[in-house]
């Protein structure tokens, strides 16, 4: 596990957010972006990847945010592994932790501990298509809408309670990279509108029901 570089950005006010991510960061930029407005309510004070190449990693020195990458191949089995995570991430004392194209399960302990406060997003309108293949498994499905969710994570895979989706239509002649194109772009605003609500507002969870604010 490499140690954090950069600078955390700090906040008297704001939510701490930590972001997972894997690989080019686009969710993650849109997080960053955010940070101009004044009123947006939270701020990313650290990355975590288990990719040394990712390009999140630029984006994070580039904004001055403390990275740190917990790559497998440091680790001798998946549990160290797991623990390494969760320390790399605690450092931060997030208030929520955001999971943008991060390509991993967390173990359960992780999980539980921010039961409530992890948040990740999903580029189908769960709970259709869920899984690695969402975008694919969408169009083979032939459906005629499709879109993007955020959702708060837990033990399962994409199971999680909804907090926030939008929808995306599918157009003829559409493969899977031209309609993940387009899901992206949904999601990115999704994501950015819906965690500076729940930063501003909180959230409130009842059984599978979300409400923020």
């Amino acid at each position: 596990m490499q140690t954090p570089s950069g600078h955390p950005v700090e906040s008297t006010s704001a939510k701490r957010l930590v972001v997972l991510a894997s690989g080019g960061g686009s969710n993650l930029a849109a997080l960053l972006a955010a940070h101009d407005d004044a009123a947006y309510g939270a701020r990313v004070v650290g990355v975590v990847t288990d990719n040394p190449a990712a390009g999140a990693l630029d984006l994070a020195h580039d904004a001055g945010v403390a990275s740190v990458v917990v790559s497998p191949k440091d680790f001798h089995d998946r549990s160290a592994w797991n623990d390494g995570i969760s320390e790399a991430v605690a450092v931060f004392l997030p208030d929520y932790v955001v999971l943008a194209g991060f390509m991993r399960i967390l173990a359960p302990s992780f999980v539980r501990r921010y039961e409530g406060r992890l948040v990740n997003t999903h580029p189908a309108l769960l709970p259709s298509f869920p899984g690695a293949h969402g975008v694919r498994d969408a169009l083979a499905h032939g459906v005629k809408v499709t879109g993007c969710t955020v959702h708060l994570v837990d033990e399962g895979v994409d199971t999680g309670p909804i907090i926030a989706q939008s929808a995306v239509p599918v157009l003829d002649g559409d493969d899977e990279g031209m309609l993940h194109e387009r899901i992206k772009i949904a999601e990115r605003a999704l994501l950015v509108e819906t965690v500076g609500r729940i930063a501003r507002e909180g959230l409130y969870v009842a059984g599978r029901q979300v409400t923020i604010g």
